[in-house]
């Protein structure tokens, strides 16, 4: 099957089958990956980023296509902000791509070894999860992240984006699977699924025995759809209910330039903090506020904030609970680490969590017992990205506890398996 036709409208049918059809091809094809060389593997990638590149005017009126129909469907202006592609940001694709092909390749790593009193040698080793499927919405650019990281880890990947990006989607796709076909690695080993149809999504949640993992990326009822009808596992990124804690001995300066680039640098970011929380002892509470009105964001706060400036609106109680993925902030003054850790425990998304100080013994407290997949000191909760932290890209962040937390990429992309070496060795 060439790259293109993989693209290609769908035929009427069975969603069903489809995704069986799907399904099957993708097992062929990892198990062929499950083998292939490092070397293999990276030329792949490098290929694809090659491709991309080469076809950046076709993405970006692709996307033109999805951006126009965003805006006449109403899509929030952050929302735009994930949908929208660029050359800028079609180069940071490409370059995402060709750091994933030169990190270390996971599959076949040795975790560790012990050799037992009975002369066995056990050794556990890093394998491919096999096939992948990945439900996301929005952003384009995970289609790429996705191909790439499942690839280089030795998994087939089945992708469904959401429908606000199918063109964008599918000419990434193209590319993406141009460049497998030119290394000589099969395009099944990347397949969009090429409907819309909300029957494929159900149909991959139950395709035990061809999918062996779900990835979903997207919001709260995305996520609450594919835990509840999902027949096979699930790796859950959830949505980033994120805090920022201003401690009452944290630098003025650093405590300005964190609040406004944790929340403005980019809002449509799962990694965006969308409450702050200010201990009452901090001493330049004010200073917060009006650099964030300053910046455009709007500023919802409980009592005490609200007393501080005629640009605090009243906070709601759901406020505390929105992940708003826009220029809104919600700020509540407490009673220093130990207020900041019950309102985080009792509304934080388990996401990325971060706090402002430079008193140790509070950032040790601090780190110590949020529970979340990330946690901060001194520094933006937008760095709560995979290539930020040197992982070339990611799948999404992962906010449980089973199987991967944080950053999902290669490594959270294998599992591992037992080898026992004997040398004739019985049981009494």
């Amino acid at each position: 099957m060439t790259a293109e036709a993989l693209t290609a409208p769908p035929l009427p049918g069975d969603t069903a089958a489809l995704i069986a059809a799907m399904g099957a091809r993708a097992r062929v094809a990892a198990k062929r990956l499950s083998v292939a060389a490092t070397a293999d593997k990276a030329a792949a990638l490098r290929a694809a980023a090659a491709q991309i590149r080469a076809r950046v005017a076709d993405i970006v009126a692709a996307n033109a296509e999805d951006m126009a129909a965003g805006q006449k469907s109403g899509l929030s202006g952050a929302m735009l902000d994930r949908l929208r592609l660029d050359e800028g940001r079609l180069a940071a694709v490409s370059e995402a791509i060709d750091a994933v092909a030169a990190l270390p390749d996971p599959a076949g790593a040795e975790i560790d070894r012990v050799i037992r009193p009975n002369g066995l040698v056990l050794s556990r080793v890093r394998v491919p999860l096999g096939v992948v499927g990945i439900i996301y919405e929005s952003r384009p650019n995970v289609t790429a992240d996705a191909a790439a990281l499942g690839l280089m880890a030795g998994n087939a990947v089945i992708l469904r984006g959401g429908s606000e990006a199918v063109h964008s989607n599918r000419a990434i796709h193209a590319a993406f699977a141009a460049g497998l076909v030119e290394a000589g690695l099969p395009a099944d080993a990347v397949q969009l699924v090429p409907t819309q149809d909300r029957a494929a999504v159900g149909a991959m949640l139950r395709a035990q025995g061809l999918i062996d993992i779900i990835i979903p990326r997207g919001g709260k009822g995305l996520v609450a759809r594919v835990q509840d009808e999902a027949r096979v596992p699930v790796l859950a990124h959830l949505d980033g209910i994120n805090h920022l804690y201003i401690d009452g001995a944290a630098d003025p300066a650093k405590a300005v330039d964190l609040a406004v680039n944790a929340k403005m640098r980019r809002t449509g970011v799962c990694g965006a903090t969308e409450t702050i929380l200010i201990d009452r002892a901090y001493p330049a509470p004010l200073a917060i506020i009006d650099a964030l009105v300053a910046a455009g964001c709007e500023v919802r706060g409980d009592k005490g904030v609200a007393e501080l400036s005629p640009h605090v609106e009243p906070a709601s109680n759901g406020d505390w609970d929105c992940e708003y993925l826009d220029a809104i902030v919600s700020i509540a003054m407490v009673d220093g680490v130990e207020g900041a850790l019950v309102h985080i425990d009792a509304h934080s998304s388990r996401h990325t969590d971060a706090i402002v100080t430079e008193d140790a013994a509070a950032a040790d407290r601090f780190l110590a017992e949020v529970d979340s997949a990330i946690v901060m000191h001194n520094a933006s909760t937008q760095f709560a990205d995979g290539g930020e932290f040197g992982l070339g890209a990611e799948i999404g962040i992962a906010t449980g506890r089973l199987h991967a937390r944080g950053p999902v990429a290669l490594e959270g992309l294998t599992t591992y398996k037992w080898l026992v070496r004997g040398s004739g060795q019985t049981r009494p």
